[in-house]
């Protein structure tokens, strides 16, 4: 399956929270999407739990199905807690770093903001949204007038949103540091991670 590009107010009506942005349509309808959405009621079974978690995580991080259950197999590999690693591993990314620092609007225009070569990490230029930042990486907007410019206009829209506590973020010199590993508890908390473990242990 490939990521995602069809209509985003669907998939919020769909899981009953903004996964995309918040739309006026959602509020008005505040139930699933579809002919019989106000009366449906849809059978659960562990199978569809499981797979509901791991679809709206997907969803979030907009990641074809491909890139997803990779990234799950590597934190397979990894000694600890697989759920708590996958979801590191996801916060980790260069395009989620980017849109947790402020500088753009939303996970798929940082995923954007970084292809088009607007980022260096360490003061290397990096084009790869999957790239998985470190502890003490150094991530920032290039230094040229466009880049910087779209930084700011996200910067002023996102000023409501606040920044991990696992980056330091120099919002004035477009520059933030992975200071450390997030934690689960600094995670989303609306996923459960569990379920995810458990639909792909199948």
């Amino acid at each position: 399956m490939s990521r995602y590009t069809g209509p985003t107010t669907r998939i919020n009506r769909r899981f009953g929270m903004p996964i995309f942005a918040e739309t006026k349509a959602m509020q008005k309808k505040p139930y699933i999407p579809g002919q019989h959405g106000p009366r449906l009621r849809r059978r659960v079974t562990d199978y569809s739990m499981g797979l509901n978690e791991k679809q709206k995580l997907r969803f979030m991080f907009g990641l074809s199905e491909k890139q997803f259950r990779l990234t799950f197999e590597r934190a397979k590999r990894q000694r600890g807690v697989t759920g708590e690693i996958f979801m590191r591993l996801l916060e980790l990314r260069l395009d989620n770093v980017i849109y947790q620092l402020g500088f753009a609007r939303s996970r798929a225009a940082a995923r954007q903001f970084v292809t088009h070569g607007h980022v260096q990490v360490n003061g290397k230029k990096v084009d790869i949204p999957s790239f998985t930042c470190q502890p003490g990486d150094v991530v920032e907007v290039r230094d040229r007038t466009s880049s910087r410019q779209l930084a700011q206009r996200a910067i002023d829209e996102s000023q409501l949103r606040a920044t991990p506590a696992w980056l330091e973020c120099q919002a004035d010199a477009f520059k933030g540091t992975v200071s450390r590993l997030p934690i689960r508890e600094e995670m989303d908390q609306s996923i459960n991670d569990q379920l995810i473990v458990e639909f792909y242990s199948r």
